[in-house]
């Protein structure tokens, strides 16, 4: 069983620990338990109800009704909710805490329908900016944050791979290799789903995208740029590492690929402390790589 401390449900719901504890106080809203040490700490089923209220009040529920609901009556109201689209004020936020609650619980089945809502109601593009992007860093998964149990950590990331892979093969072949894109994670990043969903973006647009995923030796690179003629190079820096050693590497690449446009994605936090030289460019939005795509158009 995982156990979590109120900083933990604060970073997951959005909720601060100070409001959780009001709820607890006034409302009964959650019942912790206590170490040996009498430090309070949430289970899975404390965590998931937590994310249930949350996305109720989102829908006009008052705190105060919904807190002496049992879990089972709760999870029906979202059911109904689901099923019947009941407008929220806060759709995205809705759907961010639902897909949590489902991946925290390993729910699939239910992960499935609320994925589905989105793509329904937003789009893929719209889900993946407001509602899948969000969540993962809520969860911490784009920084490899310890928070979550690592189990989970994948069972989401996972569900969320397969949906763009699906995504991605539905989008018809590209005849034309020119403007083609290399997209890759250097060594030691493993956390592909910005870069399939890049993937995405870029073959929505028509182009061809040579896709070689994640934990890429710099000789495999050079070698996959020799073979291709490729135009451009997209890679994501998603791990906390430190600034000096992520500086290396875009200096090594620079000096490697003095021919080739190199985009750079990922983790804003270290991005912001590095130097971007001439020759690349970082890519912040959705909205600047599709600029990006459309000003390459007619290369």
């Amino acid at each position: 069983m995982n156990t979590f401390s109120i900083s933990d449900l604060e970073n997951f719901s959005g909720i601060k620990a100070h409001t959780i504890r009001v709820w607890e106080k006034r409302y009964n809203a959650l019942k912790p338990d206590r170490s040996d040490g009498n430090t309070r700490y949430y289970d899975n089923t404390q965590l998931r109800r937590l994310l249930n209220i949350v996305s109720l009040m989102n829908v006009d529920y008052k705190i105060s009704k919904l807190c002496p609901m049992p879990d089972e009556e709760i999870f029906k109201l979202l059911e109904k909710q689901l099923k019947n689209s009941i407008p929220v004020k806060d759709p995205y936020e809705h759907f961010i805490s639902q897909m949590i609650a489902a991946g925290m619980s390993y729910d699939e089945l239910y992960f499935e329908k609320i994925f589905s809502n989105c793509i329904l109601r937003f789009g893929l593009k719209e889900t993946y900016a407001l509602v899948i992007y969000p969540m993962l860093i809520r969860l911490g998964l784009m920084w490899a944050n310890d928070t979550l149990p690592a189990a989970q950590e994948h069972f989401i990331s996972n569900i969320i791979r397969q949906k763009l892979f699906t995504a991605i093969d539905s989008l018809p072949p590209v005849t034309s290799s020119q403007d083609s894109w290399i997209l890759f994670l250097p060594e030691n990043e493993f956390h592909e789903i910005g870069l399939l969903f890049t993937h995405y973006i870029i073959r929505l647009n028509g182009k061809k995208v040579i896709y070689l995923g994640a934990n890429i030796p710099i000789e495999s690179l050079k070698a996959a740029v020799a073979d291709t003629n490729t135009s451009h190079l997209f890679f994501f820096l998603v791990h906390s590492n430190m600034p000096a050693e992520a500086q290396k590497y875009l200096d090594l690449l620079t000096k490697n690929f003095k021919k080739n446009k190199i985009h750079l994605s990922g983790n804003h936090k270290l991005i912001s402390q590095l130097k971007i030289k001439q020759g690349m460019q970082w890519i912040q939005s959705i909205e600047q790589l599709e600029k990006e795509l459309l000003n390459n158009k007619n290369v």
